[in-house]
């Protein structure tokens, strides 16, 4: 959990962090630089400031420490210097990882799968959300129950009425309690289950359009503009957790567009069991409405993590439209006409990027739009209404008759 240190009555301090990758063959090291970006950018959504980064290169993560003992050391020395409150890795550390990390740093050890869950603990909203997380925080917590516990020699057993005999220890108890509420928050989220899927079974058979994508690509945005409504939108990862559903008519021809979360590079596999059940609404669509964030470096490696977990949660064969989002804030830098380098995705023009992604992909219809300056929404407007009628006729063929 990412705590904000209190000072006094008036002021409070964020916590300071620091964040560690390493750098292998599968992760070069541009690629480890843009993973620990976003990792700043989950810290600071998690309440929490970077303060540098440190990276090492290795074959593979060491079993033992994730990184090697000089590297160790080196992080040592820096967070005793500065005061750091926070180590955070990128990537999920195995329980005996942790309790080293923790044993020779001498500082609060957080990975990205922890990381993650804790702003989807701070973030969730409603009864489901809530469960849903909470489920996720066990099944990681579960693993790593011993670094809890220090005092695993402490035994509920002993003299006195009915504690005689060997008794447990605080760990198997604890094992127990969690396994318990595991348990019951599955039996919990059943029967929500039942009831979301008997409320998407009363919506009859309306045209269903759903938004997806990476995290903080405007898809809140953009549900507001099109349907007109107030689903909570901020520049922070995971600012939408709740599944949002709403009827929209454009010309008279009604469908439902739901916002989605938003996915993630190494979403936690906890997340992705238990937000399944919320993602039945991709499962369920007719129409996926892929939004990209057309001003971000890396838009295509965003529409690689979001095709596989599409194909994961059982949503890889449903039609797509591309949405580039965010043109207004799309920059590059022109190439030198004397330059003999080959040009580079940060030398296209907005226009460029638009005929290549055209060429290269025919078979995907797309279009470029900004949610935020409502540039292109009326064009938008009637592709939707396209595909959206094309469908309600094959489902409503009499609907077109004039009787």
């Amino acid at each position: 959990m990412i705590e904000k240190k209190k000072y006094n009555t008036t002021s409070v301090e964020p916590e300071k962090a620091v964040l560690v990758g390493i750098i292998t063959q599968k992760q070069n090291e541009a690629k480890v630089a843009e993973y620990l970006d976003e990792l700043a950018f989950l810290a600071e959504t998690a309440g929490a400031v970077t303060v540098t980064q440190f990276t090492q290169k290795l074959d593979h993560a060491l079993a033992g420490t994730y990184i090697g003992t000089g590297k160790i050391q080196e992080i040592k020395d820096y967070v005793e210097a500065n005061e750091i409150d926070t180590v955070i890795f990128d990537d999920e550390l195995t329980p005996s990882q942790l309790r080293n990390l923790e044993k020779a740093l001498e500082r609060k050890i957080i990975d990205r799968t922890n990381l993650i869950l804790d702003i989807f603990a701070q973030r969730a909203k409603t009864a489901y959300a809530k469960t849903q997380v909470e489920l996720a925080q066990y099944q990681y917590m579960l693993p790593r129950l011993t670094r809890l516990w220090t005092h695993l020699e402490r035994q509920r057993g002993g003299k006195g009425i009915g504690m005689n005999g060997p008794g447990e220890t605080q760990l198997e108890t604890d094992r127990r309690i969690i396994l318990d509420k595991i348990s019951k928050l599955k039996g919990e989220l059943k029967k929500i289950d039942r009831q979301m899927a008997s409320q998407r079974g009363n919506r009859g058979s309306l045209v269903r359009l759903a938004l997806v994508g990476y995290t903080n690509v405007g898809k809140s945005t953009l549900m507001n503009t099109v349907a007109k409504t107030e689903v909570f939108a901020e520049n922070k990862l995971f600012a939408t957790l709740d599944t949002t559903v709403r009827k929209v008519v454009i010309e008279n021809l009604p469908f439902l567009l739901t916002d989605t979360v938003g996915f993630i590079r190494k979403l936690p596999h906890q997340l992705v069991e238990s937000f399944k059940s919320t993602l039945d609404e991709v499962r369920e669509a007719d129409i996926l409405l892929h939004v990209v964030d057309i001003s971000h470096p890396q838009f295509e490696d965003h529409i690689r993590v979001v095709g596989e977990t599409l194909k994961e949660i059982g949503g890889g064969d449903k039609p797509v439209f591309m949405v580039f989002n965010k043109t207004d804030a799309y920059t590059y830098t022109p190439q030198d006409e004397y330059d003999i380098m080959p040009k580079t995705r940060a030398n296209y023009s907005l226009e460029e990027l638009m005929a290549e992604w055209k060429e290269n992909n025919s078979d995907m219809p797309a279009i470029f739009i900004s949610a935020k300056n409502k540039t292109n929404i009326d064009k938008f407007r009637k592709d939707v209404y396209t595909m959206v009628a094309e469908i309600h006729a094959g489902r409503y063929p009499f609907n077109n008759f004039l009787w």
